[in-house]
């Protein structure tokens, strides 16, 4: 049997930036084992399946480890591939997912906006074990999908370096690091090693609870973001109530076939 995928960068206008995925759109589901033995042939952060149900595409996503019930890059760089390769219609496209109804609008000068849950975090407090983790001692700790520790700079979250195996034994499956930016409303990075990523690139997902903190913090609903990974990603953010708006850019990297 041959599959079709194709291979995105999103969150970037530049090939080799961003993040990563691979989407595959499918007729009918896989077996789940075979799914994620693709995925870890792709061994990037997240593959995407996607299928066709009614008038609205079914996704799920994968990373080498496990699959996630949520994913932000996959879900824009599936869009990417539904708009530009196979030629939907319309300027909405409707998503079913294990977090729920997800839905992606074309924006200008060429974005792609998901339309994701809020996740409003809650006062954790800063542990010894998230202190040795990380290397560094935040300023807070907050839960929501993920745990989100807030640094007192920029500087510091570009600087921070982490101990993956002890980030791991951590109750969260990542944690977030972010400040106030220097250029944007503010940065973060993103680490989860127990499904599979020491660092994730650029994590829609994490948006989820990085958009409401820093609206609460900074009295703005409208911000700009930048993951500051190695290959860093932007991020137009908006919250609308019990929602998020993450807009990007994205490009089309590869193509090809996979024979199973």
């Amino acid at each position: 049997m041959q599959l079709e995928f194709h291979q995105v960068d999103a969150f970037t206008r530049r090939p080799f930036g961003g993040n990563p995925a691979v989407v595959y759109r499918l007729d009918a589901w896989l077996d789940d084992q075979l799914m994620q033995r693709i995925a870890a042939e792709h061994n990037l952060s997240e593959t995407a399946f996607l299928v066709k149900e009614g008038s609205a595409w079914h996704i799920r996503w994968f990373t080498p480890k496990a699959e996630v019930p949520l994913c932000g890059h996959a879900t824009l760089a599936s869009a990417h591939v539904l708009f530009e390769l196979y030629q939907e219609p319309g300027d909405r496209l409707e998503f079913m997912s294990k977090s729920g109804e997800l839905r992606v609008s074309r924006e200008e000068e060429g974005r792609l906006a998901l339309d994701f849950p809020a996740q409003v975090p809650h006062e954790v407090g800063v542990t010894l074990e998230l202190e040795h983790a990380l290397g560094v001692a935040p300023v807070d700790a907050l839960g929501a999908n993920f745990l989100l520790a807030v640094l007192d700079s920029e500087q510091a979250v570009r600087e921070c370096t982490p101990d993956f195996k002890a980030l791991a034994k951590l109750p969260w499956s990542g944690v977030i690091v972010t400040a106030p930016g220097m250029k944007h409303d503010f940065v973060s990075r993103f680490f989860a090693p127990v499904i599979g990523i020491d660092e994730d690139p650029v994590t829609g997902a994490a948006h989820c609870a990085l958009i409401p903190y820093w609206a609460n913090r900074l009295g703005k609903r409208v911000l700009r973001a930048e993951q500051c990974s190695a290959r860093s990603g932007d991020l137009w953010c908006r919250l609308d109530g019990d929602r998020v708006s993450i807009a990007g850019h994205s490009v089309l990297v590869a193509s090809g076939r996979l024979w199973v």
